[in-house]
């Protein structure tokens, strides 16, 4: 007699070979899916704040972060420095307490002239909309950007009947 009957090693294959298209179906489901929600989930920055706006503003408001972080050049570069400086120095096998300080004070004002730098273009662009193209450049911020989200816990408005609103 066989050790393996006909039937019995038909049963395992088709049965691996479900195992191994179920497997694929669900790994190319996942990957599709995956796909078409990439879209719009990960648009995060404040780049994409303007999305809701004409193409115009949207073009005009990121031709204005362009601007504005071509202006800080030397500073990002700065930042950047003072962050491998630190990196290094925490790394060193002498640990120097003061040098590592500095190195942070350095990349915290770089970085402080930077962020002002760019809050203050994203304020001049928003100065140029219409209240109604303020709002939704709002609503973008705080759906895309760190702005926010300290929204996030902060309470709801009151309506004028006494209710909270829903966000």
């Amino acid at each position: 007699m066989k050790l393996f009957s006909n039937k019995r090693v038909l049963a395992a294959s088709l049965m691996l070979n479900l195992f191994l298209v179920a497997g694929i179906g669900g790994a190319g489901w996942r990957w599709w899916s995956a796909a078409q929600t990439a879209g719009g989930t990960n648009e995060r920055g404040l780049r994409f704040a303007a999305n809701e706006l004409a193409p115009d503003q949207r073009r005009a408001y990121r031709l204005a972060l362009r601007d504005a972080r071509r202006t800080m050049a030397a500073p990002l570069q700065a930042a950047r420095d003072s962050r491998q400086e630190v990196l290094r120095l925490m790394g060193a096998p002498q640990f120097d307490h003061g040098a590592v300080t500095a190195a942070l004070a350095r990349t915290r004002e770089a970085d402080g002239a930077v962020r002002a730098r760019v809050e203050r273009s994203v304020v001049d662009f928003a100065a140029t909309l219409s209240l109604d193209e303020r709002r939704r450049f709002v609503a973008g911020l705080e759906r895309r950007s760190s702005l926010g989200s300290a929204n996030a816990t902060a309470p709801r408005p009151i309506s004028t009947a006494g209710e909270r609103t829903m966000p």
